[in-house]
């Protein structure tokens, strides 16, 4: 299996998921709520139990129009796994040394609509390294909030391997594959 390949098939559930059927509504611009998001993510540690974890600092935009797409920002430093000497190490160099690379980002290069929602090529840009994705996006659902918004959710699940990204420091105790899920809410504009 090629490198793109498998970029292809682990990421056919990414950083996005555009919920169960239909079109979204009229309005074209949507910017991220980071209030109702989130991204998680697991890890193995050991090969005995799977380690959790979120970033707490999320931000981004989608249109919906004829030229969809589909944008987000992490901040590196907002790794949050409960546990504060963990999160200094894994914002150290040996991880995401989030000083020289403080941010995580996906870029859409294409966006075609499908029965699910939309399909995306892009590309995902983490520890200073950029690699393309392909990923199935899946709308959650759409409505009114009680103060005259209107919202659409998305969610996706995705795995990566952190060592194609220059991030293969403690192989032997942490494992190398990634689950990450995405979930969040954006505001029409």
């Amino acid at each position: 299996m090629t490198h793109v390949s498998k970029y292809l098939a682990m990421l056919t559930a990414v950083v996005i998921t555009v919920g169960a059927g239909g079109a979204i509504a009229s309005a074209d611009q949507w910017k991220v709520d980071p209030d109702h998001s989130a991204i998680v993510f697991s890890i193995s540690h050991l090969d005995t139990s799977n380690q959790h974890g979120r970033f707490n600092e999320i931000a981004g935009s989608v249109n919906t129009g004829e030229q969809a797409s589909f944008g987000f920002t992490v901040q590196a430093a907002s790794v949050d796994t409960n546990n504060a000497k963990r999160d200094d190490h894994l914002r150290g160099p040996d991880f995401f040394n989030a000083k020289q690379f403080p941010t995580i980002t996906f870029e859409s290069t294409e966006a075609t609509a499908n029965e699910a929602g939309y399909a995306l090529t892009g590309n995902i840009t983490l520890h200073g390294v950029t690699n393309p994705i392909t990923v199935q996006m899946v709308k959650v659902g759409e409505a009114d909030d009680p103060w005259g918004k209107h919202r659409v959710g998305f969610e996706s699940s995705f795995t990566v391997n952190r060592s194609d990204f220059g991030m293969d420091n403690m192989l032997e105790m942490v494992g190398d594959e990634v689950t990450l899920t995405v979930s969040f809410e954006a505001i029409r504009q």
